[in-house]
């Protein structure tokens, strides 16, 4: 294995300023966790999937549906785990040196802090509309001894929805205003 190439007019640090940039180092046990966390995610997937085989002959179309529903938020959420490690671990922590392999993610190749935040965004607008899809569904129980959601909560949720929505558009509108700064400074129009 080799190590990569140190580019022209490189300097080694001093020692505290390699301590601090060392110090994202530390961000390391929170990835692996994260990884830990997926595998939790495809062991409930796995659990949730065998359960709608062998009981869908048992089950409502309303109740398969939901199920469903709940498999599409595992995979959304493990879609989120994903993008936070690989992106969050290769902008912050260390590049992963992935240029010419096959399975690349293409978002990959363009990720900063900032496309990984409204990428982040728009995960969590995903699996908020899959949660009040669920809602919803759900919704022709109001009232009922069985009920999961009241008036209030499926209020709440919408509300909730609403704000991440809002602050989706904030972020891509306040990244818009910054990308013009910076072409403005650079000269660029």
């Amino acid at each position: 294995m080799t190590s990569p190439t140190k580019p022209s007019g490189y300097q080694p640090l001093k020692p505290l300023p390699a301590l601090i940039f060392g110090s994202r180092w530390l961000q390391l046990p929170l990835y692996l966790g994260l990884i830990l966390a997926q595998c939790v995610y495809v062991f409930k997937f796995m659990k949730e999937l065998i359960h709608l085989v062998t009981e869908a002959a048992t089950f409502s179309e309303q109740q398969i549906m939901l199920i469903v529903l709940g498999l599409i938020d595992v995979v959304m959420i493990s879609n989120l785990l994903v993008m936070v490690i690989v992106g969050g671990y290769e902008t912050f922590v260390s590049r992963l040196r992935l240029t010419g392999h096959p399975d690349q993610p293409e978002w990959l190749s363009h990720v900063n802090a900032s496309v990984l935040k409204i990428k982040l965004a728009m995960a969590i607008i995903g699996i908020s509309s899959i949660h009040l899809l669920r809602t919803f569904i759900e919704a022709g129980n109001l009232g009922s001894a069985n009920a999961t959601y009241t008036e209030a909560g499926i209020l709440w949720q919408t509300i909730i929805h609403t704000v991440f929505i809002l602050s989706a558009i904030g972020i891509a509108y306040v990244d818009r205003l910054a990308l013009g700064t910076v072409a403005l400074s650079k000269g660029e129009h």
